[in-house]
């Protein structure tokens, strides 16, 4: 048997993160029982690999060690929540017109593809990117419990004991390097591994500290990022699809039909460098975004 849990002074049993991953490893090392804080149940309880025990207070252990009482498992049903979290998708469809940036979206969903939107404001980047997530492919059930347990490591599954749907993360251009990619006293995944099956969207890329651009590069070549400390090294899984967004200048004009652009050549060629060369390298697809005419359904 396996105990886990945070214990008060009171005798209380508190919710502790990364139940979920405590359940996998209690399945592969052989332990068929887990007994956890009564907030953790249903988080652990989605493998149906391990019977878990929820407490709430200590005397309750004690009790059903000593035989005086019974724990019952608790039994979760898978299917009520992934049905539930199949539905309200951003749906790609909605968005007529911007038929080139369109396409261009599909393929790279397709192949797995990182994108850069390129456009003036107003041309549709950010209502673009937030409807690819849409047209991925459904998690598997693996790539579903592969998600779950960096949000449980966070400690921010909230009431949902799966995640079901491919995550899109839009994180502000302010981040710290560990808010990205992870790390901190006491490390912590970041948006990479957040967005781990999914997608990481960087909304105005150039505002981006040019190091903390940098520091996708690992993530993107090898699908993990590695988090050394003074005493331990951490790795965890960091397999997204990119989709940058950027104006083509500092005014967001340059090379506008319509709107002519008032930045002086050396400004837009300083604008656009903030974005390294290699991580453009390893951005596949660059997708210019024009302002026409795009609404949404009505």
């Amino acid at each position: 048997m396996i105990f886990c849990g945070e214990l008060a002074l009171d005798g209380r049993v508190k919710p502790i993160a990364g139940c979920l991953s405590m359940a996998i490893q209690s399945r592969d090392s052989g332990y068929g029982d887990l007994t956890l804080p009564a907030q953790n149940a249903r988080e652990a309880a989605v493998l149906n690999a391990v019977s878990v025990r929820p407490v709430n207070h200590l005397s309750e252990v004690v009790e059903y060690l000593n035989g005086r009482r019974d724990l019952p498992a608790f039994k979760f049903d898978l299917d009520s929540i992934w049905d539930a979290g199949a539905t309200d998708e951003l749906d790609l469809e909605d968005v007529k017109g911007q038929e080139h940036a369109k396409r261009g979206l599909e393929v790279a969903a397709a192949g797995n593809h990182n994108v850069l939107l390129v456009g003036p404001p107003g041309s549709g980047k950010t209502m673009l990117a937030q409807r690819v997530s849409g047209i991925l492919p459904p998690l598997s059930f693996e790539e579903a419990i592969e998600t779950s347990k960096i949000f449980s490591v966070a400690g921010i599954l909230n009431s949902d004991p799966l995640i079901v749907r491919r995550q899109f993360r839009s994180p502000h251009h302010t981040i710290s390097d560990a808010g990205l990619v992870g790390g901190g006293h006491i490390p912590k995944p970041g948006e990479v591994s957040l967005a781990h099956n999914g997608v990481l969207f960087l909304d105005e890329c150039p505002e981006f500290r040019r190091n903390v651009l940098d520091l996708l590069r690992q993530p993107l070549e090898d699908g993990q990022v590695t988090i050394a400390g003074a005493t331990i090294a951490l790795t965890y899984p960091a397999r997204f699809m990119l989709i940058g967004a950027m104006n083509p200048c500092s005014c967001g004009y340059s090379g506008d039909p319509v709107r002519p652009c008032t930045c002086p050549p050396r400004s837009v060629i300083k604008y656009r460098g903030r974005v390294s060369g290699p991580i453009l390298d390893r951005i596949d697809l660059h997708i210019y975004v024009t302002i026409s005419a795009f609404v949404l359904k009505q």
